[in-house]
C-alpha cells in the first residue's frame, strides 16, 4: 500500500497521543514494505520534504502556534486544512496514494482530505479518538454550536471511520455512521519500553505507592482521588504522587494542603521525559485515575504494562472498562467507591487477570497489524 496520513502535527516534533499513534503505526507499516507519507506542518528542521524513520514527511504549511488561550486554535485548523487541499489533491490525481488516513481532531483536515479526493477513487479513513457532543459547551462556551456543527458535518462526511474504542464508536453512531460501518482499532503502547524504563531511584528520586498521571482538568476527578487517598493513607502507610499539569493544578494543590495527610501527597508537575512517567508507574503499586471522560485511556494500558494495579472509573463516557477489563478495578467516581478500591489494591488483592498479560493486547505491533488489515479492507471496498 501507498498510504498518506494527514495530521497538522507530526511526532516526535510535536508530542501528543494522536500524532504518536500515526508515528507508531506508520513506522511499522513502512518497515513492512508499505510506502508511508505524512502531510503536516513544518515543525522539523531541514527541507519541507524529508524522511524520518522510514516515513516521508511532507510539509504543506509552516509551523505555528497550535493553541489560543489553552484551547486548540480554530484558525490554525482552518489554515492547515486550506493549505492541505491542493497539494494532496495533486498527488491523488497522480495516483500516488492508495489511501488517505486523516486524524479527526481538529476536524477540518478530514473535510479537506475528502475535498482533495473528489474525482478520484481514493478512500478516506478517519480516526476518531473522541466524540465530544455536549462537551463542546464546556470547551467553547458561546461558540459551542459551531463546534457541534463541525463535528456533525465531519461525522456525516462519507468515510471509513475507525474508533479507538467501542465507547467512542457507540458515541459516533449518535451523530453519523451506523455501528456496522465503524472499525475499532485501539491506541497502543510499547510494552518493552515500559518494562525497561528507569526507576525513579535510578534518577535520585522517590517512588510513590499510588500514582496519577494525566491532565489536571475537572473530568479527571483528581479531587476525588485526593480525598479518597486521604481516607486510606494512614492505615496503609501510603504515599500519592500526582504527575501532570492543567487548569486545576493550583486548586488541587490547595485542596491537598488542607487534607489530614497533606505530607503524603506530592505534585510532580509535567514531566518532560516520557520515560520518567513510565519509571514512576513501574515504581508504584497502584495507578488510579477516576476519570469520567476517556475516549480510550492510554495511561491505564501503560500502567498495566508497568505491573500496577489499575483503578479506573465506570462511566458511560469512559472507555476504562474496555482497557482495564478484569485486570484491575472499576470504581464509581465518588470518594467512597475510589477509597474502597484503593484499600483493596493497597492490601494486595489480585485482579483475576494479570495486568501485564492484559497490556500486551495493546502493544503497538499488535495495533499496527489491526490497522493494516483495516486499511486493506478500505482499499478493497470490503469494509
Amino acid at each position: 500500500m501507498n498510504l498518506a496520513f494527514v495530521s497538522n502535527v507530526v511526532y516526535p516534533f510535536v508530542t501528543g497521543g494522536a500524532e504518536k499513534r500515526i508515528h507508531e503505526i506508520g513506522t511499522r507499516l513502512a518497515a513492512r514494505g508499505h510506502d508511508v507519507t505524512i502531510y503536516g506542518r513544518h515543525f522539523w528542521d531541514g527541507p519541507k520534504e524529508t524522511t524520518h524513520e522510514g516515513v516521508t514527511l511532507r510539509a504543506v504549511a509552516p509551523g505555528t502556534d497550535l493553541y489560543t488561550d489553552d484551547r486548540r486554535s480554530i484558525t490554525e485548523a482552518i489554515d492547515f486544512a486550506a493549505r492541505l487541499a491542493y497539494p494532496l489533491s495533486k498527488q491523488l490525481r497522480r495516483n500516488e496514494h492508495d489511501l488517505v488516513v486523516a486524524s479527526v481532531f481538529p476536524y477540518f483536515p478530514v473535510l479537506s482530505a475528502k475535498l482533495a479526493a473528489l474525482g478520484t477513487e481514493t478512500p478516506i479513513v478517519s480516526t476518531w479518538h473522541e466524540v465530544w457532543r455536549d462537551y463542546w459547551d464546556d470547551y467553547l462556551g458561546t461558540l459551542a454550536p459551531f463546534g457541534k456543527v463541525v463535528e456533525h458535518l465531519t461525522a456525516r462526511t462519507p468515510q471509513h471511520p475507525i474508533a479507538v474504542s467501542g465507547i467512542t464508536a457507540d458515541r459516533l453512531t449518535e451523530i453519523g455512521p451506523s455501528r456496522d460501518d465503524i472499525e475499532v482499532v485501539p491506541n497502543g503502547i510499547d510494552v518493552e519500553q515500559i518494562r525497561n524504563a528507569p526507576l525513579p531511584e535510578e534518577n535520585g528520586e522517590s517512588g510513590y505507592d499510588v500514582l496519577f498521571a494525566g491532565r489536571l482538568i475537572a473530568d479527571k476527578n483528581v479531587s476525588v482521588l485526593i480525598d479518597a487517598f486521604d481516607s486510606v493513607a494512614e492505615s496503609h502507610d501510603a504515599t500519592l504522587g500526582i504527575i501532570g499539569d492543567g487548569l486545576e493544578f493550583d486548586r488541587l494543590q490547595r485542596q491537598a494542603q488542607r487534607i489530614d495527610h497533606a505530607d503524603r501527597v506530592t505534585f510532580l508537575g509535567f514531566l518532560d521525559a516520557y520515560e520518567d512517567v513510565l519509571g514512576h508507574m513501574r515504581a508504584a503499586d497502584v495507578f488510579a485515575s477516576p476519570s469520567t471522560r476517556e475516549g480510550f485511556g492510554i495511561t491505564y494500558a501503560e500502567a498495566m504494562a508497568a505491573d500496577c494495579t489499575v483503578i479506573g472509573a465506570t462511566h458511560p463516557e469512559s472507555a476504562a472498562s474496555e482497557v482495564i477489563g478484569d485486570a484491575g478495578y472499576l470504581a464509581e467516581p465518588t470518594v467512597e467507591s475510589v477509597a474502597e478500591s484503593l484499600a483493596r489494591a493497597l492490601e494486595g488483592d489480585t485482579p483475576p487477570t494479570d495486568p501485564l498479560e492484559r497490556a500486551t493486547r495493546f502493544d503497538w505491533d499488535t495495533v499496527a497489524e489491526l490497522a493494516e488489515s483495516a486499511y486493506e479492507r478500505a482499499m478493497r471496498g470490503s469494509w
